[in-house]
């Protein structure tokens, strides 16, 4: 019999690759088996040439995941071990940053504590009208260390502050006025929306989006000088493609482009 993953991992025909978290009897928990599980599937998507956007979704109805294993937290592991187990973390927001290929993040359900910040990393967050998002470790005793840089760079300083400090849920609509979701639809739409998304950024030119997301990674902490320097170059590099001549061309005489992915 074969051992069961943490992860589902899936490709259609159109290049969506989906990463489906499966772990119901954990409620999906942030265990370094599923740190382990993400970073090896976001890895294969990322050398799938055949993959176009990646979706991270769970298989559980109520729950995209209850976040860090507590039990792990208070046990007798030395401190250099845990520390050099953290490191799962920021590899793998650093292989979905640089994946160079465009991340949904299908939210359906509850998004609690270290999940909230693999949500994060990705480019899209849609949410199901269901879900609510948190980060209540200071309830327990922990601080939500390991994602409140991700947090505090897509929100607002003082709402990301009330979110770290009191622990409180918040609805999905919430998280999509204050800019952790960008989408928030009702349960029956959820799977309808996800796919005309995933669906929509698997048609573009996967070497522009490749220039685009390699940029949107880089630019993102740079002076705005050193920022459009850096952007000069990636435009340049962009012209050299034949994606963009098909791309214009197309656009004037009407048609859909037929991308040659160089």
């Amino acid at each position: 019999m074969a051992e069961h993953t943490p992860v589902r991992y899936a490709v259609d025909d159109g290049g969506v690759a989906t990463i489906s978290m499966d772990q119901p009897e954990t409620r999906n928990a942030v265990s370094d088996e599923m740190l382990d599980a993400l970073i090896a599937a976001f890895e294969r998507a990322r050398d799938d040439d055949a993959v176009r956007v990646v979706v991270l979704a769970s298989t559980h109805e109520k729950v995209f995941s209850a976040g860090g294993n507590l039990s792990g937290f208070a046990d007798d592991v030395a401190l250099v071990h845990k520390y050099d187990g953290i490191a799962r973390f920021p590899t793998l927001f650093e292989t979905i940053g640089t994946l160079g290929k465009p991340t949904i993040c299908a939210a359906r359900g509850h998004v609690i504590a270290g999940a909230l910040g693999i949500a994060l990393a990705c480019d899209l967050v849609i949410a199901s009208d269901s879900a609510t998002f948190s980060t209540p470790e200071i309830s327990v005793g922990v601080f939500p260390f390991m994602i409140m840089a991700l947090i505090y760079r897509n929100i607002g300083r003082k709402k990301a502050s009330e979110l770290l400090l009191l622990g409180e849920r918040i609805s999905a609509a919430e998280a999509e006025r204050i800019g952790l979701a960008n989408k928030v639809v009702v349960a029956d739409d959820f799977d309808a929306a996800v796919a005309e998304w995933a669906a929509s950024l698997a048609g573009r030119s996967p070497v522009l989006m490749k220039l685009g997301k390699d940029a949107m990674w880089r630019q993102q902490d740079l002076a705005l000088m050193d920022a459009l320097d850096f952007l000069r170059t990636q435009l340049t590099l962009a012209f050299s493609t034949q994606d963009i001549r098909e791309g214009v061309q197309a656009f004037f005489e009407k048609r859909e482009p037929q991308w040659k992915g160089r």
